[in-house]
């Protein structure tokens, strides 16, 4: 019991803060993903980004781009790029179901957050999105701004 308790000090999600702001969420579907040993532990220590990356569909698997995993620095043997290419696990039906939402003009599959469920797996939220015009951006940031302001207001009253 108390190794699950050193484990949860560690376990954050690992947001794309950037993929709110800049797409419409559509959609959201919850994937594992494949990884190496030392990834893992890398991920769980934090080290790890999704600003840049993305997921595109390729001979019917999913493949998640540009997640940024640094090298675990206490393993000793061959350690995996920090940006390539990983599997993202689902079902051939939900693939599918991705694929056929996806044709649409304009969508796009961004991973959202990287976090581990309750039995200690790596899991990606994954968002089919719209990407924002330059107004739409705009409007998020007054939109923030008002709420921001309203919570102020009534902190005083």
């Amino acid at each position: 019991m108390a190794k699950k308790q050193n484990i949860q000090q560690y376990v954050q999600a690992i947001q794309n803060r950037k993929a709110r702001y800049e797409f419409e969420i559509l959609d959201t579907i919850v994937v594992g993903i494949q990884l190496f040993g030392s990834e893992v532990k890398s991920v769980r220590l934090g080290k790890a980004s999704l600003s840049e990356s993305f997921a595109i569909i390729l001979r019917n698997e999913v493949w998640l781009e540009n997640m940024q995993i640094t090298p675990y620095e206490h393993c000793h043997t061959d350690q995996p790029e920090a940006k390539r290419s990983r599997k993202l696990l689902l079902h051939k039906a939900e693939i599918r179901k991705i694929q056929t939402k996806i044709s649409e003009k304009g969508l796009t599959l961004v991973p959202l957050k990287a976090f581990f469920n309750s039995k200690g797996l790596l899991k990606i939220e994954l968002a089919i999105a719209k990407g924002k015009k330059l107004y739409d951006k705009r409007e998020t940031i007054k939109a923030r701004e008002n709420q921001r302001q309203m919570e102020q207001i009534k902190k005083q009253y």
